[in-house]
């Protein structure tokens, strides 16, 4: 019999469903968490059973680990999920985990503590051949330290925290006196994000792409990687729309970044699923950029190409079982690409959005994918990440891939907030984005707001709008019931 069969998600959401769809598939008992603000959320519905965590701040349920360790031990669990933010990198929380005799469904807290911190991360995978930006590999004290290393390093240069994440304390230096700017601002923003204000310094990739590897280890030395994920298109350093594979590497290149991603899963000797990110320069250079020791939230888009279940493999492995295939059975087949869905608006610095989601309409069809966590009539809150949902694409080319997630972007009604479809198109009809010859400056490069025409998601709203509301008095006329109405448009 399974060692796991009542697994608790310790979040919220689209990752809350997309864990408990594939729990269920494996006949697991399925327990998620709540706050005030989600009670009637999917993944409350969802689960086999739910328990209330607190108020909507995140600090007061999500985060609250005593709070999730306490629904643990009601619902009799035997595992927790942690999924993706909130709890799922805190060291600590595993650690608590495992000492009350429950499976942690991802690595040990020794490895998310290496991996947690930069400079720790650096100097486990140095001793395992794997590349390293220039850089120091030491916290940097104080500026006139900063001054020395930088001119041992050269300009421009990255400070960045060490505790860091989501491009928080990151600054860029381009001589001295900018330095002399940006040194105090990243060390107070990774004392406020983090509670830690080490930072260190890095040579500047003027125009990098971001590659990530997704590997898998069983925990008895067998190692696979999934091949590359780029995911080079981001706003304030964070991602918004990846694709696999990447069109910019060779089969050489390729297996190098694989063997370098496992090499730095056995720097810390990792278990479960993780993803080793890398930072790619024109010169077809690559060098460590970080590793996150949980599910990715584009892990979607490496289960399109290799036809795995991640979530399926994470459990698998936290039961105690091996891979099961070796490298050489993994290959990848055809082309997908993700869009985050975001509530935000793009003609406006990507600021986030809130409020009611009027009109959702998920689009359908061959190879489309769709990840998400809310329902029409639910409310986009300023407490939680403004991430709707993922678009996912699977095309037998780039090509078709491409083409396809255009016609599903047009497809895609979301009224009451404004998001990031718009801007998913834009990205798609880019030269640069369609020849390949694209890096993280993108935006800031191509993406002018004025440019973005919704005009057409408007129209396209508002007739259904009129529509809704027309129905909804043709439905009180007869007195039927408006649900019938809507499931037409869910």
């Amino acid at each position: 019999m399974s060692r796991i069969n009542r697994l608790l998600i310790a979040n919220r959401g689209e990752i809350a469903l997309r864990i408990i769809r594939t729990a269920k598939e494996m006949g697991i008992v399925t327990i998620s968490i709540h706050s005030e603000v989600d009670k009637n959320a999917p993944h409350v519905y969802m689960a086999d059973e739910s328990y209330f965590v607190g108020d909507a701040p995140s600090s007061s349920s999500y985060l609250d680990m005593e709070k999730v360790l306490q629904v643990a031990k009601v619902s009799k669990a035997d595992a927790v999920h942690p999924g993706y933010g909130f709890l799922s990198e805190n060291s600590v929380f595993a650690k608590k985990v495992v000492d009350l005799g429950f499976v942690f469904v991802g690595p040990t807290a020794e490895a998310i503590e290496i991996m947690g911190n930069k400079l720790l991360a650096k100097k486990a995978v140095s001793a395992f051949d794997v590349p390293l930006v220039p850089g120091t590999n030491h916290p940097v004290k104080d500026i006139e330290e900063a001054k020395i290393e930088a001119d041992r390093i050269g300009f421009p240069l990255m400070i960045k925290a060490s505790a860091g994440g989501g491009g928080k304390g990151m600054r860029i230096a381009n001589d001295d006196q900018e330095l002399q700017e940006m040194f105090p601002r990243a060390v107070n923003e990774a004392l406020k994000s983090f509670g830690n204000g080490d930072v260190f310094l890095e040579k500047y990739i003027m125009s990098p792409r971001h590659i990530e590897i997704q590997i898998l280890s069983d925990g008895n030395g067998n190692f696979v990687h999934l091949y590359e994920r780029d995911c080079s298109i981001q706003r304030r350093h964070q991602k918004v729309m990846e694709e696999a594979p990447s069109r910019l590497l060779t089969p050489e290149i390729r297996e190098a970044m694989g063997k370098a991603a496992i090499n730095a899963g056995k720097s810390c000797d990792y278990v479960g699923a993780g993803t080793v990110e890398f930072i790619f320069d024109t010169s077809g250079a690559f060098y460590f950029l970080e590793m996150n020791t949980r599910l990715q939230v584009e892990h979607p888009v490496t289960e399109c190409v290799t036809g795995l279940d991640l979530v399926r493999e994470q459990i698998r492995i936290a039961n105690g079982e091996q891979l099961g295939y070796s490298q050489q059975d993994i290959r990848i087949r055809g082309h997908a690409i993700e869009l985050r869905v975001y509530a935000e608006d793009c003609t406006n610095n990507f600021s986030p959005d809130t409020g009611i989601l009027e009109i959702y309409k998920r689009p359908q069809g061959p190879g489309v994918r769709i990840d998400d966590g809310v329902e029409e009539g639910m409310n986009v809150s300023i407490h939680y990440d403004p991430m709707i949902a993922k678009l996912i694409i699977m095309g037998e080319t780039r090509e078709i891939a491409i083409q396809r997630m255009i016609r599903a972007i047009e497809d895609y009604v979301i009224v009451g907030v404004e998001t990031t479809l718009g801007f998913g198109k834009f990205v798609l009809n880019h030269p640069s984005f369609l020849n390949g010859d694209f890096n993280t400056h993108f935006v800031e490069n191509y993406f002018h707001p004025n440019e973005v025409n919704n005009q057409e998601y408007d129209q396209v709203a508002i007739s259904l709008h009129d529509f809704k509301l027309n129905e909804n008095n043709y439905s009180k006329d007869l007195k039927q019931p408006l649900s019938k109405w809507r499931s037409r448009f869910n």
